[in-house]
């Protein structure tokens, strides 16, 4: 039913927009601008505050990407297709530029910044859709370039306090400070932090043997709670008319504890059993980052840059599990300990001139060094074997390819041609080179080259300056995740305390074929769009099989062939002007996809693992009353249920999820400060749930050993939020 509401919703929607398409005569520039004017009504404090007004922006894929990272070790068994190494040329959904430009940095990315700018120091924002040289991107669906005051009368402090209330009745404290202004042609932004949240689920798992009588009942309460600082710091420079410099630096750290505790219920006897564990898992972790860029622009406008980036993570934890004996007495029975630190260092050069009228080159290079160090320590407790205290006490266990050292030496030449054909329509064409040597050191020693050419084609062609076409074909390699190279702690199986490393592996890639369009109506009224893809992939990496030793079964993430995957996604956002009601903004989005790969395992064509179920949805609204100078929203993001399986060598695991639910209400006091309140899965029964079927030795063999029904919940989430500018 819910499908069927958002179905007519939307067509009721396009309806709507189609009876004022007609009213109004369309301007003859496709960048769409918005004046610091448009935005007074609504009183913004930030220039986030600023771009949420805006019909048509996916903020939600930008965050997405920010937070991207290689899901290789999840429960769902797949691979991400974001994030990556290196600074590469921008294939997000969307970017964001602070005066044309975007911040050298990846942990202190630029979107970072659009909460710390006070909307009195925004002249306008720009959304960009065409290529251009004079771009700091290349090859986004689209740009938001964020445009100062070239002279700010004053510096500004800002301050972010919030409490987060999580579902076991605990309240968790955040606080951040920024500091932003301009001294001559130098502007500064600071911004120190403090944050304390606390992550809590319940889960509950009943299982049955492969006879279908009961096995055991399992229920869990898992508490994480990480806390720490973070510093981070941005300066832009103005050296003359023509050129400039960036900086920007940040540094965090903190530490974090976890505990579960889990009720094991024996149902296979009369009365039945019941058992009690405790698990911690103490951590610690340090990330810092640098980043800058120079750029000169000569007198006959061409433009060399170069930028640099370094930074470095490291993360620890020690996790123990005991069994509970009695009320002050407990056994230790697991002792898994893992450290791992990535460092990373990249330097990019180019050099951009004009060709002919109309078009322009851009030749550069990067070159990155990538280097994971891994350590992991697993014992047990067994009757056999020597305890050992660099262990816990317990009897160490062997583990293949437990400390290693992995380092990526990568270059990557490139060339980036755009061409302006006229004002309706551009190309963009670049072809990129890389050429990497990965050598792996300790456990396993390896060393491999790998050479690829990367060419992409990008045509855009307006219609109408508001409706826009645009077609791309790509070869896309996905870098390889240094993870997968070598083993790790296994924290979704407690079958499995560890995952196998594969030192064997190549990069996946595959060609990538898009259509768009995007419709933005007249009067500002909203934004609809579409794409169509399809993406033909090679070398594809899942799960496969790795076993040595046939007494113990073993999988690790692997190359197993070409695959492929297609779909539509359709999104409207769109202004209720139509029906009277202006500050009403309504944004819907459907994705709705196939994938298909041949199992190594099964040999049989399934779905690809790690990618969306079969679709998925996404609603929300934002209503303003700028009178009262209050406004409110709410969201609901939804998969369709199916198709989502994670095959591994002795288990199959089938996946479903209620909808997300969030709402908020905010205030701006007429001191300027913002007052929100926010929840997060409001529904208070919301969970995920997964069905795991276990099989006697290989799944190939048919023969069911044990059924899983798992379902797992955090409940209620609210926070309460202040915000201001002194």
């Amino acid at each position: 039913m819910q499908y069927k509401i958002q179905v007519f919703i939307g067509v009721t929607l396009l309806l709507f927009s189609g009876i004022v398409i007609a009213q109004e005569n369309i301007d003859d520039e496709s960048t769409v601008v918005y004046q610091a004017s448009y935005f007074a009504e609504w009183s913004p404090v930030t220039a986030q505050d600023m771009l949420d007004r805006i019909p048509g922006l996916d903020m939600g894929s930008m965050a997405s990407s920010n937070r991207s990272s290689r899901g290789s070790r999840s429960s769902s068994g797949g691979r991400s297709s974001g994030g990556g190494r290196g600074f590469g040329g921008g294939n997000r959904t969307i970017e964001i530029l602070i005066n044309g430009k975007r911040t050298a940095g990846k942990n202190n990315s630029t979107d970072r910044q659009l909460s710390r700018i006070i909307s009195d120091q925004v002249d306008r924002i720009e959304i960009i859709r065409g290529t251009s040289g004079d771009l700091d991107v290349r090859g986004s669906g689209q740009v938001i370039n964020v445009i100062l005051y070239e002279e700010l009368s004053a510096a500004s402090l800002q301050y972010d306090f919030s409490a987060e209330h999580s579902p076991d009745n605990t309240v968790k404290p955040r606080a951040e400070v920024s500091y932003n202004g301009q001294i001559g042609n130098l502007g500064f932004q600071t911004s120190v932090s403090r944050y304390d949240p606390l992550f809590y689920t319940q889960s509950r798992e009943y299982s049955m043997l492969g006879d279908f009588s009961p096995n055991d009942e399992i229920r869990e309460v898992r508490r994480r709670d990480p806390h720490g600082e973070s510093l981070s710091t941005n300066f832009d420079y103005e050296i003359d008319s023509r050129s400039s410099a960036r900086f920007n630096a940040t540094w965090t750290e903190g530490t974090n504890t976890s505990d579960t505790r889990r009720k094991t219920t024996d149902l296979k006897i009369i009365p039945n059993i019941d058992t009690y564990q405790l698990e911690t898992a103490p951590g610690t972790y340090k990330n810092w980052e640098i980043g800058g860029d120079y750029e000169l622009n000569t007198e006959s406008g061409d433009r060399w840059k170069i930028l640099f980036i370094s930074n470095a993570l490291a993360s620890g934890e020690t996790r123990e599990r005991f069994d509970i004996l009695g009320k002050n007495s407990k056994a230790k029975n697991l002792f898994l300990d893992s450290w791992s630190e990535t460092k990373e260092r990249i330097l990019r050069g180019s050099y951009t001139f004009d060709m002919f009228d109309g078009q322009d080159l851009e030749i550069g290079a990067e070159r990155a060094q990538t280097i994971l160090n891994s350590k992991l320590a697993l014992g047990i407790s067994s009757d056999s074997g020597i305890p050992s205290p660099s262990v816990g006490g317990l009897v160490p266990m062997p583990v293949s390819n437990a400390n290693s050292i992995v380092e990526e030496i990568r270059y990557e030449p490139f060339l980036i041609h755009n061409w302006i054909f006229n004002s309706r329509t551009s190309l963009e064409t670049s072809i990129l080179y890389e050429d990497s040597e990965i050598t792996q050191k300790g456990d396993v020693a390896k060393q491999r080259s790998f050479s690829f050419i990367k060419p992409k084609l990008d045509f855009r062609y307006d219609l109408t300056p508001r409706i826009q076409l645009r077609g791309s074909i790509e070869k896309i390699v996905e870098q390889l995740t240094f993870n997968d190279f070598v083993a790790a702690s296994d924290d979704q199986d407690e079958d499995s305390d560890v995952q196998a490393g594969n030192a064997n592996l190549r990069q996946e890639w595959y060609w990538n074929y898009e259509l768009n369009a995007e419709y933005r109506l007249p009067r500002d009224i909203g934004v609809l769009s579409g794409r169509i893809y399809y993406e033909d992939w090679h070398d594809r990496i899942e799960r496969m099989d790795v076993t040595v030793d046939e007494s113990r079964l073993q999988s690790a993430n692997g190359n197993i062939g070409d695959a492929e995957r297609y779909g539509l996604n359709v999104s409207a956002s769109l202004r209720m002007d139509m029906i009277g009601i202006p500050n009403l903004l309504v944004t819907a989005s459907a994705i709705v996809e196939d994938t298909k790969v041949i199992d190594p395992i099964l040999e049989v064509e399934r779905r690809m693992m790690g990618m969306p179920w079969r679709g998925r949805s996404n609603w929300s609204f934002r209503y303003d009353l700028p009178e009262l100078n209050l406004n409110f929203g709410m969201n609901v993001q939804d998969s369709f249920d199916g198709g989502r399986l994670r095959y591994d060598i002795d288990d199959i695991e089938y996946s479903s999820g209620d909808p997300f639910w969030g709402a908020f209400v905010e205030w701006i006091s007429p001191q300027n400060i913002t007052f929100r309140l926010e929840g997060e899965q409001i529904i208070e029964n919301a969970k995920m749930c997964r069905e795991r079927h276990r099989y006697v030795g290989r799944i190939s063999s048919g023969i069911i050993e044990e059924i899983e029904d798992y379902c797992y919940r955090s409940g209620p989430m609210f926070s309460f939020r202040m915000t201001g500018t002194f």
